[in-house]
């Protein structure tokens, strides 16, 4: 998310929650496609981090980038965290260790997609070159030590930060050691979101797979083909993984504002500073808990709003859908990702066929296929066949939604070709990660190092 909400219209009563997800609902033909992409920072001379100060740190980066695009700073205490597009059409954001994020605009095509991405990777290689910054393509941070990592000064993150080992034992690593690439889907209605949150949330696992991408920890291998899918199994689990309720056939808005109103909230901002509120689930700030702890300690529809962005189960609803199964990857990937689930839930042919090959996948055999894939990656077994089997189908009904979609670009291409990188992986039957190991075996000589020169943007 590239800025906190401040929305101070108060809430009356719990279904005004419902109805705020409920606004999300939009006709077909106004269905957009946002793309999210995070990218490790580090200086060239020696693959190390790059704090946030300094005449080359990523103060320097964001304040260049200000000037190239004319985007409006996002300030916290002082500092410049993000900017924002003056329309509201995409955000660059700093994740807790420096990841530079490019929250991307609303768009219709995976061609805007793809040239969004392009366009931003180019505007950044001018500015951070002449810095000696460029920019690495993985799920996890394959080098530094936590301590090592820089801390960027956000307030939302102070709080997360202290927060974070109270409830899990690997958080701090998700904030600032991982990197994911997301896409953010529409829905018609309250049935069209739970058709594409149900059949998503059962596909989330097999997209971590085809996209795994961080088998390196501190220099080493670390077991793992998705150490960033790993650490998500216990990160902070009351507010992430993947929730029962939502495969209920009846499930709806409702029932997700239940469960995000028992969550215990991160913060509130009242008068531009944060205060810490994880202490309090939104249900008993709702009821008035907080009155005599902070000012004006009644709960708004921007808390509300800041609430929803603080919740990570593997398939996000907002006023949209967030699929968050991916590590982050080379520039390819950033296509990739979106073109998979654009072609598995934007046509209705497509979605009924992903429906159709998961419908009867129950909730446990979904929660063991998402702990086995970090380790295992296509080699997981589900249903006695290895789960590169239904990647070769997922696929094949992905290519056919995009083909019906019928984008083409100027020069008369469809969509399709973005799910190249995804073929490559299943017609080798080995991920990215799994490549990049068997490098690190050989020509790489047992170093990391080239990995900063082969997966650089």
């Amino acid at each position: 998310m590239a800025r906190d909400t401040t929305d101070f219209r108060p809430i009356e009563k719990t279904d005004e929650l419902v109805s705020y997800l409920a606004a999300g609902n939009k006709p077909r033909d106004e269905w957009r496609i946002g793309t999210e992409h995070e990218k490790f920072p580090f200086y060239v001379d020696g693959n190390a981090p790059v704090p946030y100060g300094g005449g080359r740190g990523i103060r320097a980066l964001l304040e260049g980038m200000q000037k190239t695009l004319g985007w409006d700073p996002i300030v916290d205490d002082g500092r410049i965290i993000g900017l924002v597009e003056p329309t509201g059409q995409g955000a660059i954001s700093l994740e807790p260790g420096g990841q530079f994020e490019l929250s991307g605009a609303p768009l219709e095509t995976l061609h805007q997609t793809c040239r969004e991405g392009n366009a931003h990777l180019a505007q950044l290689r001018e500015i951070a070159e002449p810095l000696g910054i460029r920019f690495l393509g993985l799920g996890g941070s394959p080098k530094w030590t936590l301590a090592e990592t820089p801390r960027m000064p956000k307030s939302r993150y102070e709080i997360m930060t202290r927060y974070m080992p109270k409830v899990g034992t690997q958080g701090l690593d998700m904030m600032y050691r991982t990197c994911t690439i997301q896409v953010n889907l529409d829905f018609e209605s309250e049935a069209d979101m739970r058709r594409k949150m149900q059949v998503s949330l059962k596909l989330q696992p097999l997209a971590t797979a085809l996209f795994a991408n961080s088998p390196f920890t501190e220099g080493r291998p670390n077991g793992l083909q998705s150490w960033r899918g790993d650490i998500w199994r216990d990160t902070d689990n009351q507010r992430s993984g993947l929730k029962e309720f939502c495969f209920s056939p009846d499930f709806g808005f409702a029932d997700y504002v239940e469960w995000a109103l028992d969550v215990p909230m991160y913060f509130v901002i009242r008068e531009d500073r944060y205060h810490d509120m994880t202490h309090m689930t939104f249900r008993q700030f709702l009821a008035g808990d907080a009155r005599n702890e902070i000012p004006d300690g009644l709960a708004t529809m921007g808390d509300w709003a800041n609430h929803l962005s603080t919740l990570f189960p593997d398939v996000r609803l907002k006023r949209f859908l967030e699929m968050r199964g991916a590590d982050g990857g080379p520039w390819r990937r950033i296509c990739a990702l979106p073109a998979f689930w654009v072609g598995l839930l934007y046509e209705q042919a497509a979605l009924d066929a992903a429906e159709a090959l998961t419908f009867d996948w129950t909730f446990d055999e979904i929660g063991e296929l998402r702990d086995a894939v970090p380790a295992q990656g296509l080699g997981a077994t589900f249903r006695n066949h290895k789960l590169l089997e239904v990647a070769r189908e997922a696929l094949a009904i992905s290519r056919q939604g995009l083909k019906e979609r019928a984008q083409t670009n100027r020069e008369g291409y469809d969509e399709t070709g973005f799910l190249s990188p995804l073929d490559e992986v299943v017609a080798r039957g080995t991920t990215s990660a799994e490549e990049m190991l068997n490098a690190f075996h050989t020509r790489w000589g047992g170093s990391i190092e080239p990995a900063f020169m082969e997966y650089a943007y």
